[in-house]
């Protein structure tokens, strides 16, 4: 049975993910950006627009700021090296002062910080799903961040994007190898369960 839903669900409210921001071109390392515009959707619809600037000119530190609605926030960025070159940026959660890739905005709060600082007030939409239903929530995750200019009907799970690393999407395809498993293993005991109700009455 799905958890009932007590806790704020993050997807609720505002995220900013700085990997995707970068991907998006709306910041970029080695360079000050800004203002531009950055749109949220909910269900397809937009929901809320906002203004971000981004200073990433040093090696190691740079500068983050957006306007949503009343809220003007300034966050500290942060550089680290990867271990195939190069350098990750990372925004410092200004509540716990700590590197995180997505800081999150969910109903009621007034600013933007890591998920673990509002602890056990918040949760993931996920976690209020039953198993079966996080496993096909799962795989249609994977296929929207595969699918790209595919048509969706004509794909299960969709083909290597040309801009991501082949381990990435090997990871996905295990991930989503992993859902199928699960799923058919439920329908293999659903159809048993059954079998034995019809096998009773005869």
């Amino acid at each position: 049975m799905p958890r009932p839903c007590q806790r704020v669900r993050l997807e609720n409210g505002f995220r900013l993910d700085i990997n995707r921001l970068a991907r998006r071109g709306f910041i970029r390392p080695g360079a000050r950006t800004g203002p531009v515009g950055i749109r949220w959707t909910h269900n397809g619809e937009p929901w809320a627009i906002g203004w971000i600037t981004a200073d990433m000119q040093g090696d190691w530190q740079g500068s983050f700021r957006i306007w949503l609605g009343n809220l003007d926030q300034r966050i500290t960025l942060v550089a680290r090296p990867r271990h195939y070159g190069g350098h990750q940026w990372y925004f410092m959660c200004p509540r716990m002062h700590r590197r995180a890739s997505v800081l999150w905005m969910p109903p009621g709060a007034r600013d933007f910080s890591s998920r673990q600082t509002r602890g056990r007030q918040v949760a993931y939409a996920s976690q209020f799903l039953s198993p079966t239903d996080r496993a096909w929530r799962g795989k249609e995750t994977i296929k929207a961040r595969l699918i790209g200019e595919f048509d969706p009907d004509d794909w299960d799970l969709p083909p290597k994007p040309k801009w991501m690393r082949w381990s990435t999407y090997n990871r996905h395809v295990d991930k989503f190898d992993r859902y199928e498993a699960f799923l058919d293993q439920e329908c293999a005991l659903a159809a048993a369960k059954l079998m034995l109700r019809w096998s009773g009455k005869f």
